[in-house]
């Protein structure tokens, strides 16, 4: 994938979906990974020729687990190179949880509390949209989590509106493979950050992952077929 095609996929997605309005102040979670980095750099170059204009601000929501002055000033540099302005939020996310708490099942403590640190600097920033780095894998897994470990079928829409704070989630990747972003931060070679969590690569989510792609022995489209269901899911709901 190259930044043009990029473009593309985000700037369908945003049509599509109707996530992007004249005026809109939208933070960008940059996590420091490949995925939040390639939104970033997408959201950016889009500015120049989106017919609605946008303001963007990207926020890094730190969690306590170690010292990453060099990876933080890193990301404030990329984001500088791209003229949009980089906000830190420390925590102790991690304090809590894994000394306090001593969770077992950490991820979705974990991700309220980074979310709500997230939304909390969005509402000070003046920032009525939020945009996340899911791509179609992430949409494609969490049906599939639903779905084995819930019993039901659902997935997060494209675009929610937050009743309590009035802020909007937009995921304007979901029409891009995983496999294309590692392809294109590797070409970009962004200042990627090692996820530093103890949890990592060790949740259901990753299950699911290698139970699709164990699966795809058997049935080489299963993949086409999970995203055709889930877009015909949101179009039945109007998601």
């Amino acid at each position: 994938m190259d930044t043009q095609k990029l473009l593309s996929y985000i700037r369908q997605c945003v049509k599509k979906y109707n996530m992007i309005q004249e005026g809109d102040h939208i933070a960008v979670g940059l996590s420091g990974g490949k995925d939040s980095y390639t939104l970033l750099l997408g959201l950016a170059k889009m500015q120049s020729f989106y017919p609605e204009k946008y303001r963007l601000s990207a926020i890094y929501v730190n969690l306590g687990i170690e010292k990453q002055e060099k990876e933080i000033k890193d990301m404030e540099q990329f984001c500088n190179t791209i003229n949009v302005p980089f906000y830190c939020i420390n925590t102790d996310i991690y304090t809590i949880i894994f000394k306090e708490r001593k969770e077992a099942n950490p991820c979705a403590l974990c991700a309220k509390m980074r979310k709500g640190a997230l939304n909390q600097k969005a509402l000070e920033l003046g920032c009525n949209k939020i945009a996340y780095a899911h791509h179609k894998d992430d949409f494609i897994e969490t049906s599939m989590l639903s779905l084995l470990f819930e019993g039901h079928y659902y997935c997060f829409p494209p675009v929610t509106k937050l009743d309590k704070t009035g802020l909007t989630l937009i995921r304007p990747m979901f029409y891009i493979d995983e496999r294309e972003v590692q392809g294109y931060a590797y070409k970009m070679n962004f200042p990627i950050i090692k996820n530093p969590c103890p949890a990592d690569g060790n949740t259901k989510r990753e299950l699911v992952k290698q139970y699709i792609k164990n699966s795809e022995q058997l049935f080489p489209d299963i993949r086409k077929n999970l995203m055709s269901a889930l877009t015909n899911y949101y179009d039945t709901f109007n998601l």
